[in-house]
């Protein structure tokens, strides 16, 4: 064969990321939506995974068709057509997302040092497990290091030249992590008192944001939030841990819209995420976490930019309200 004919054949070749198995054990968190997990659960079989943990939580009583959906759910993934070691914690009756997903968690690492988590609605692209093995291994024993994220919310910007940067936020669509962090994981918040504005402060300067997280830590703590994700965020603030973000987005949420449990605008600007891929692995040389990445994505988050309008005209109707001498008879 003609050389230029074969190297132009060769870079026709479509890619495969998932080509070589992963390493790494994997939970895979389903519940009532067959058509996202089908998805996922495609990518999952590609990845061949040694290990894989399925965890379901029950349907609940207030819905009527949620029975069937559950058990259309947990019958895809019984379709495990690799050399796999599987192990099910399945549900009878619904224990909410706050405790079905901590439990399942919990779970998981009762059994391994560390691992990768996906959810029902977050589809990977191929080199996310690959990504995931890479860092598992490099930060296993780098107690800074306590959360590996598979999303990207910046919509091709891009943090230096590595593969990914450093954050202080964790970002729970697919993601990986170890059982020395997770044994932090407080669900209840309850060793946490005192002034957490002020801890907060020392992570966060913006204080529209300090605000939105100090109201959230206090409604997850008074039981009035059934999550469990939050609880996760606030155990790597208070321990200054930092998280892996990839420079290029490799966790698409495609669960945006009916049927979700919390993200049910379909138009919300982070649905459905194109996804890129990484080849290879390349790291940062300084272990710091990009300030600025996370005030974008937390300021977008807490709707700062129109809190800030509303707050500055609300200043200038008081100061005109207060000027000398309009109220002196």
């Amino acid at each position: 064969m003609p050389l230029v004919i074969f190297l132009t054949q060769l870079c026709n070749m479509k890619v495969t990321h998932a080509s070589v198995p992963t390493k790494s054990a994997l939970l895979f968190i389903i519940f009532n939506r067959p058509d996202t997990t089908k998805r996922v659960f495609d990518k999952i079989r590609e990845a061949k995974p040694p290990r894989l943990y399925i965890a379901a939580d029950g349907p609940r009583l207030s819905k009527s068709n949620e029975k069937d959906l559950c058990a259309a759910t947990r019958a895809i993934v019984a379709h495990v057509d690799w050399d796999c070691e599987v192990k099910t914690l399945f549900r009878d009756t619904n224990v909410g997302c706050k405790e079905g997903v901590s439990s399942a968690i919990d779970w998981f690492f009762e059994n391994e040092e560390e691992g990768i988590i996906l959810e029902d609605d977050c589809l990977p692209a191929g080199s996310f497990f690959n990504f995931c093995d890479v860092l598992l291994e490099k930060y296993r024993n780098d107690t800074r290091i306590r959360h590996i994220a598979g999303c990207n919310l910046h919509f091709g910007k891009k943090w230096g030249d590595a593969s990914y940067y450093f954050s202080n936020m964790t970002h729970i669509w697919g993601w990986a992590s170890w059982r020395r962090v997770w044994n932090d994981y407080d669900k209840t918040l309850y060793k946490y008192s005192g002034e957490i504005t002020e801890k907060l402060k020392s992570i966060f300067p913006d204080p529209f944001v300090v605000s939105s997280l100090t109201h959230i830590f206090e409604e997850v703590k008074a039981g009035k939030i059934d999550t469990w994700d939050y609880q996760l965020d606030f155990a790597n603030f208070f321990n200054y841990g930092l998280t892996i973000i990839p420079n290029e987005n490799l966790i698409s949420n495609i669960g945006f819209g009916d049927g979700a449990t919390h993200t049910v605008d379909s138009k919300n600007i982070y649905a459905n995420i194109p996804l890129g891929e990484i080849a290879e692995v390349t790291h940062p040389i300084y272990v710091l976490p990009e300030k600025q990445a996370d005030t974008i994505v937390l300021r977008r988050v807490f709707n700062v930019e129109e809190r800030t309008r509303k707050h500055k005209k609300l200043s200038r109707r008081i100061k005109r309200w207060l000027k000398p001498g309009k109220y002196a008879m």
